[in-house]
Protein backbone atom coordinates (compact mmCIF):
# COMPACT_ATOMS: atom_id res chain seq x y z
CA UNK A 1 0.00 0.00 0.00
CA UNK A 2 1.37 3.53 -1.23
CA UNK A 3 2.15 5.57 2.05
CA UNK A 4 0.54 8.51 0.81
CA UNK A 5 2.07 11.15 3.01
CA UNK A 6 5.63 9.77 2.16
CA UNK A 7 7.54 11.75 -0.97
CA UNK A 8 9.81 9.57 -1.54
CA UNK A 9 7.24 6.81 -2.32
CA UNK A 10 5.29 8.73 -4.51
CA UNK A 11 8.54 9.55 -6.40
CA UNK A 12 8.85 5.43 -7.25
CA UNK A 13 5.33 5.88 -8.31
CA UNK A 14 6.41 8.06 -10.59
CA UNK A 15 9.26 5.95 -11.61
CA UNK A 16 6.52 3.02 -12.63
CA UNK A 17 4.82 4.98 -14.88
CA UNK A 18 7.35 7.06 -16.71
CA UNK A 19 9.31 3.28 -17.52
CA UNK A 20 6.29 2.92 -19.29
CA UNK A 21 5.51 5.97 -20.97
CA UNK A 22 2.84 7.04 -18.90
CA UNK A 23 4.05 10.70 -19.21
CA UNK A 24 0.56 11.99 -17.61
CA UNK A 25 0.48 9.64 -14.50
CA UNK A 26 4.38 9.80 -13.91
CA UNK A 27 4.00 13.93 -13.46
CA UNK A 28 1.05 13.74 -10.98
CA UNK A 29 2.91 11.57 -9.20
CA UNK A 30 5.90 13.75 -9.26
CA UNK A 31 3.60 16.75 -8.64
CA UNK A 32 2.43 15.27 -5.41
CA UNK A 33 6.32 14.30 -4.46
CA UNK A 34 6.67 17.81 -4.55
CA UNK A 35 4.43 19.03 -2.41
CA UNK A 36 5.10 16.61 0.36
CA UNK A 37 8.99 17.23 -0.26
CA UNK A 38 9.42 21.19 -0.49
CA UNK A 39 13.15 21.82 -1.07
CA UNK A 40 14.08 19.00 -2.57
CA UNK A 41 14.65 19.43 -6.26
CA UNK A 42 14.37 15.53 -7.50
CA UNK A 43 10.35 16.01 -8.06
CA UNK A 44 11.29 19.30 -10.18
CA UNK A 45 13.76 17.55 -12.17
CA UNK A 46 11.62 14.36 -12.88
CA UNK A 47 8.66 16.60 -13.63
CA UNK A 48 11.27 18.27 -15.77
CA UNK A 49 12.06 14.82 -17.80
CA UNK A 50 8.82 13.96 -18.48
CA UNK A 51 8.15 17.66 -20.01
CA UNK A 52 11.15 16.79 -22.35
CA UNK A 53 9.84 13.85 -23.20
CA UNK A 54 6.72 14.86 -24.35
CA UNK A 55 8.50 17.82 -26.26
CA UNK A 56 7.61 20.70 -24.06
CA UNK A 57 10.93 22.30 -23.68
CA UNK A 58 9.80 25.36 -22.11
CA UNK A 59 8.16 23.87 -18.64
CA UNK A 60 10.88 21.11 -18.83
CA UNK A 61 13.36 24.70 -18.75
CA UNK A 62 11.54 25.95 -15.80
CA UNK A 63 11.46 22.91 -13.61
CA UNK A 64 14.58 22.26 -14.42
CA UNK A 65 15.54 26.11 -13.34
CA UNK A 66 13.83 25.18 -10.44
CA UNK A 67 15.57 22.11 -9.84
CA UNK A 68 18.98 23.81 -10.28
CA UNK A 69 18.10 26.90 -7.94
CA UNK A 70 17.55 23.86 -5.36
CA UNK A 71 20.65 21.60 -5.99
CA UNK A 72 23.07 23.91 -8.54
CA UNK A 73 26.10 21.48 -7.87
CA UNK A 74 24.26 18.43 -9.09
CA UNK A 75 25.32 16.90 -11.94
CA UNK A 76 22.39 15.45 -13.07
CA UNK A 77 20.29 18.55 -13.34
CA UNK A 78 23.66 20.29 -15.34
CA UNK A 79 22.78 17.83 -17.31
CA UNK A 80 19.09 18.20 -17.96
CA UNK A 81 19.81 21.85 -18.40
CA UNK A 82 22.48 21.18 -20.82
CA UNK A 83 19.59 19.43 -22.66
CA UNK A 84 17.31 21.67 -22.98
CA UNK A 85 19.94 24.15 -24.67
CA UNK A 86 20.90 21.54 -27.25
CA UNK A 87 16.96 20.85 -28.52
CA UNK A 88 16.67 24.85 -28.11
CA UNK A 89 19.61 24.55 -30.85
CA UNK A 90 22.08 26.94 -28.47
CA UNK A 91 25.08 24.71 -29.02
CA UNK A 92 27.75 26.47 -26.98
CA UNK A 93 25.49 26.59 -23.66
CA UNK A 94 24.65 23.09 -23.67
CA UNK A 95 28.55 22.33 -24.43
CA UNK A 96 29.17 24.48 -21.21
CA UNK A 97 26.68 22.81 -19.34
CA UNK A 98 27.76 19.56 -20.19
CA UNK A 99 31.61 20.49 -19.43
CA UNK A 100 30.00 22.00 -15.86
CA UNK A 101 28.67 18.90 -15.37
CA UNK A 102 31.42 16.24 -16.27
CA UNK A 103 33.89 18.56 -14.16
CA UNK A 104 31.52 18.42 -11.16
CA UNK A 105 31.86 14.47 -11.47
CA UNK A 106 35.77 14.65 -11.51
CA UNK A 107 35.69 17.27 -8.32
CA UNK A 108 33.39 14.93 -6.19
CA UNK A 109 35.32 12.11 -6.86
CA UNK A 110 33.33 9.84 -8.72
CA UNK A 111 34.98 8.17 -11.75
CA UNK A 112 34.01 8.38 -14.95
CA UNK A 113 34.15 4.55 -15.43
CA UNK A 114 30.14 3.50 -14.74
CA UNK A 115 27.20 3.53 -16.94
CA UNK A 116 24.92 6.01 -15.73
CA UNK A 117 27.50 8.87 -17.52
CA UNK A 118 27.12 6.95 -20.52
CA UNK A 119 24.58 9.63 -22.13
CA UNK A 120 26.66 11.99 -21.08
CA UNK A 121 29.81 11.44 -22.37
CA UNK A 122 27.68 11.05 -25.73
CA UNK A 123 26.05 14.40 -25.80
CA UNK A 124 29.70 15.76 -25.52
CA UNK A 125 29.92 14.33 -28.58
CA UNK A 126 27.09 15.21 -30.37
CA UNK A 127 27.47 19.31 -29.34
CA UNK A 128 30.65 18.56 -30.56
CA UNK A 129 29.20 17.58 -33.82
CA UNK A 130 26.98 20.76 -34.29
CA UNK A 131 30.28 23.05 -33.40
CA UNK A 132 32.62 21.08 -35.81
CA UNK A 133 34.78 20.10 -33.16
CA UNK A 134 34.92 16.60 -35.14
CA UNK A 135 38.01 15.20 -33.55
CA UNK A 136 36.59 16.15 -29.85
CA UNK A 137 33.49 14.13 -30.62
CA UNK A 138 35.25 11.17 -31.72
CA UNK A 139 36.94 11.11 -28.22
CA UNK A 140 33.76 11.85 -26.35
CA UNK A 141 31.98 8.69 -28.50
CA UNK A 142 34.81 6.64 -27.92
CA UNK A 143 34.75 7.23 -24.32
CA UNK A 144 31.05 6.75 -24.03
CA UNK A 145 31.91 2.95 -25.84
CA UNK A 146 33.81 1.71 -23.17
CA UNK A 147 31.23 2.58 -20.75
CA UNK A 148 28.45 0.45 -22.71
CA UNK A 149 30.09 -1.12 -25.64
CA UNK A 150 27.11 -2.41 -27.67
CA UNK A 151 24.85 1.11 -27.91
CA UNK A 152 24.23 0.89 -31.89
CA UNK A 153 23.74 4.97 -31.56
CA UNK A 154 26.84 5.91 -30.14
CA UNK A 155 28.10 3.70 -33.36
CA UNK A 156 25.72 5.74 -35.73
CA UNK A 157 27.20 8.60 -33.98
CA UNK A 158 30.79 7.88 -34.64
CA UNK A 159 29.67 7.17 -38.45
CA UNK A 160 27.95 10.00 -39.01
CA UNK A 161 31.29 12.26 -38.07
CA UNK A 162 33.25 10.55 -40.10
CA UNK A 163 31.04 10.95 -42.96
CA UNK A 164 31.14 14.65 -42.18
CA UNK A 165 34.71 14.84 -41.80
CA UNK A 166 35.06 12.75 -45.44
CA UNK A 167 36.31 9.71 -43.76
CA UNK A 168 33.44 7.45 -46.09
CA UNK A 169 35.57 4.53 -45.44
CA UNK A 170 35.60 4.63 -41.87
CA UNK A 171 32.02 5.67 -41.86
CA UNK A 172 30.91 2.51 -43.21
CA UNK A 173 32.42 0.01 -40.75
CA UNK A 174 30.43 2.15 -37.90
CA UNK A 175 27.38 2.07 -40.35
CA UNK A 176 27.58 -1.53 -40.50
CA UNK A 177 28.70 -2.16 -37.19
CA UNK A 178 25.35 -0.29 -35.51
CA UNK A 179 23.16 -1.54 -38.03
CA UNK A 180 24.63 -5.58 -36.80
CA UNK A 181 23.45 -4.32 -32.93
CA UNK A 182 19.92 -2.79 -34.45
CA UNK A 183 18.58 -4.00 -38.00
CA UNK A 184 16.21 -1.70 -38.13
CA UNK A 185 18.17 1.51 -37.93
CA UNK A 186 16.85 3.89 -40.43
CA UNK A 187 19.34 6.53 -39.81
CA UNK A 188 22.44 4.49 -40.20
CA UNK A 189 20.83 2.52 -43.74
CA UNK A 190 20.17 6.15 -45.34
CA UNK A 191 23.78 7.14 -44.09
CA UNK A 192 25.35 3.96 -45.05
CA UNK A 193 23.91 4.31 -49.05
CA UNK A 194 25.15 7.85 -49.04
CA UNK A 195 28.81 6.85 -47.48
CA UNK A 196 28.59 3.95 -49.61
CA UNK A 197 28.09 6.17 -53.13
CA UNK A 198 30.17 8.57 -51.82
CA UNK A 199 32.92 6.47 -51.35
CA UNK A 200 32.56 5.20 -54.79
CA UNK A 201 32.90 8.91 -56.30
CA UNK A 202 35.40 9.82 -54.25
CA UNK A 203 38.00 6.67 -54.93
CA UNK A 204 38.11 6.56 -58.77
CA UNK A 205 40.84 3.94 -58.74
CA UNK A 206 38.31 1.69 -56.58
CA UNK A 207 35.53 1.44 -58.80
CA UNK A 208 35.52 -2.19 -60.42
CA UNK A 209 36.57 -5.29 -58.52
CA UNK A 210 38.40 -4.05 -55.66
CA UNK A 211 35.15 -2.08 -54.97
CA UNK A 212 33.03 -4.63 -55.16
CA UNK A 213 35.46 -6.86 -53.19
CA UNK A 214 35.63 -4.08 -50.53
CA UNK A 215 31.75 -4.02 -49.76
CA UNK A 216 30.76 -7.30 -50.20
CA UNK A 217 32.80 -7.90 -47.31
CA UNK A 218 30.25 -6.71 -45.07
CA UNK A 219 26.94 -9.41 -44.30
CA UNK A 220 24.03 -7.13 -45.37
CA UNK A 221 20.69 -8.62 -44.55
CA UNK A 222 18.12 -8.55 -47.09
CA UNK A 223 16.41 -6.02 -45.88
CA UNK A 224 19.62 -3.61 -46.22
CA UNK A 225 20.37 -4.61 -49.21
CA UNK A 226 17.16 -3.76 -50.78
CA UNK A 227 17.18 0.02 -48.88
CA UNK A 228 21.02 0.51 -49.81
CA UNK A 229 19.51 -0.15 -53.29
CA UNK A 230 17.03 2.03 -53.59
CA UNK A 231 19.70 4.71 -52.47
CA UNK A 232 21.84 4.57 -54.45
CA UNK A 233 20.22 4.04 -57.75
CA UNK A 234 21.67 4.27 -60.28
CA UNK A 235 25.12 4.62 -58.76
CA UNK A 236 24.37 0.86 -57.18
CA UNK A 237 24.12 -0.65 -60.89
CA UNK A 238 27.81 -0.61 -61.05
CA UNK A 239 28.19 -2.76 -57.80
CA UNK A 240 25.99 -5.68 -59.19
CA UNK A 241 25.76 -7.33 -55.91
CA UNK A 242 23.52 -10.50 -55.72
CA UNK A 243 21.02 -10.15 -52.80
CA UNK A 244 19.35 -13.01 -53.52
CA UNK A 245 22.00 -15.23 -51.68
CA UNK A 246 19.80 -14.99 -48.38
CA UNK A 247 17.74 -17.82 -47.16
CA UNK A 248 14.32 -17.76 -46.87
CA UNK A 249 14.30 -17.45 -43.46
CA UNK A 250 16.91 -14.70 -43.74
CA UNK A 251 14.43 -13.05 -46.80
CA UNK A 252 11.05 -13.53 -43.90
CA UNK A 253 13.17 -11.97 -40.75
CA UNK A 254 13.52 -8.66 -43.20
CA UNK A 255 11.85 -5.85 -42.24
CA UNK A 256 9.83 -4.09 -45.15
CA UNK A 257 12.07 -1.24 -46.32
CA UNK A 258 11.14 2.37 -45.27
CA UNK A 259 9.28 4.11 -48.09
CA UNK A 260 11.20 6.55 -50.41
CA UNK A 261 10.75 9.75 -50.70
CA UNK A 262 8.75 10.43 -54.24
CA UNK A 263 10.08 13.61 -55.81
CA UNK A 264 10.28 15.12 -59.20
CA UNK A 265 13.05 17.04 -58.19
CA UNK A 266 16.61 16.79 -58.72
CA UNK A 267 17.84 15.72 -55.19
CA UNK A 268 20.69 17.64 -53.68
CA UNK A 269 24.52 16.66 -53.87
CA UNK A 270 25.31 14.66 -51.11
CA UNK A 271 27.73 17.00 -49.73
CA UNK A 272 24.87 18.90 -49.19
CA UNK A 273 22.58 16.12 -47.66
CA UNK A 274 25.58 15.64 -45.08
CA UNK A 275 25.54 19.55 -43.88
CA UNK A 276 21.61 19.88 -44.20
CA UNK A 277 19.76 19.50 -40.16
CA UNK A 278 19.11 15.62 -39.84
CA UNK A 279 16.51 14.68 -37.22
CA UNK A 280 17.86 11.21 -37.05
CA UNK A 281 20.86 12.58 -35.79
CA UNK A 282 19.47 14.63 -33.26
CA UNK A 283 17.29 12.19 -31.99
CA UNK A 284 20.45 9.70 -30.80
CA UNK A 285 20.72 12.46 -28.23
CA UNK A 286 20.23 10.60 -25.08
CA UNK A 287 17.43 13.27 -22.68
CA UNK A 288 18.14 11.63 -19.62
CA UNK A 289 20.73 10.46 -16.90
CA UNK A 290 17.94 10.06 -14.34
CA UNK A 291 17.62 6.26 -13.00
CA UNK A 292 14.10 5.82 -12.81
CA UNK A 293 14.92 2.08 -10.96
CA UNK A 294 14.96 3.61 -7.51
Amino acid sequence: TLERTYGPAWIAYGHSFAVESEHDQAMAAYFTAAQLMKGCHLPMLYIGLEYGLTNNSKLAERFFSQALSIAPEDPFVMHEVGVVAFQNGDWKTSEKWFLDALEKIKAIGSEVTVDKWEPLLNNLGHVCRKLKKYEEALEYHRQALVLIPQNASTYSAIGYIHSLMGNFESAIDYFHTALGLRRDDTFSVTMLGHCIEMYIGDSEAYIGTAIKDKLRCYDFDVHTMKTLKNIMSPAWGALEFDIERQTTEESNMALEAPHQRKTTEEPPPLHETFEIEMNESDMMLETSMSDHST
